[in-house]
């Protein structure tokens, strides 16, 4: 697995292929899926973490099952675009996912994409509970749709 930029992830893809977005938590991992033509993000799973060797299964056998070409994956940098020590959890959790996997990804900034997504649920008046449930893969979700919306922008036209 290495790293790259979406410019150089748009070269690695094939042209049909589903990506995968992670939203990487402490106590969860939201998993969202795009369709195979990158257009649309859609929540698909969370899994709760327990250790890393165990998380690393789950979710690449999430990601053999829906033959994802690549990774998006939230970096939850701070407010004011520095990286504090959730970046480096973040970064360290796919250099050691690397070691496991060949995947490309890239990262997407995520910031506010919880907050965004958690407003949504309050408007379409989701309990609490209900919010707990499904923020993480939505917010997985949200960062995909970002970074599609941006491949698509560099997309050549035709």
């Amino acid at each position: 697995m290495r790293e790259t930029t979406l410019e150089e992830l748009m070269g690695l893809l094939p042209a049909k292929g589903r990506v995968m977005g992670l939203d990487l938590g402490t106590k969860t991992i939201g998993l969202a899926l795009s369709d195979v033509e990158r257009r649309l993000a859609s929540p698909l799973d969370t899994i709760k973490r327990t250790k890393f060797s165990q998380d690393a299964e789950t979710l690449l056998k999430r990601a053999a099952d829906f033959e994802v070409n690549a990774l998006i994956v939230g970096l939850p940098l701070n407010m004011d675009g520095s990286q504090g020590p959730r970046v480096q959890a973040t970064r360290a959790f796919l250099r050691s996912l690397g070691k496991l996997s060949s995947l490309p990804f890239a990262f997407w900034d995520e910031r506010l994409s919880t907050a965004a997504v958690t407003r949504e649920l309050i408007a379409q008046d989701a309990s609490r509970a209900k919010r707990a449930e499904v923020v993480d893969r939505m917010a997985a979700a949200y960062i995909l749709q970002g970074a599609l919306d941006r491949l698509k922008g560099l997309a050549p036209r035709s």
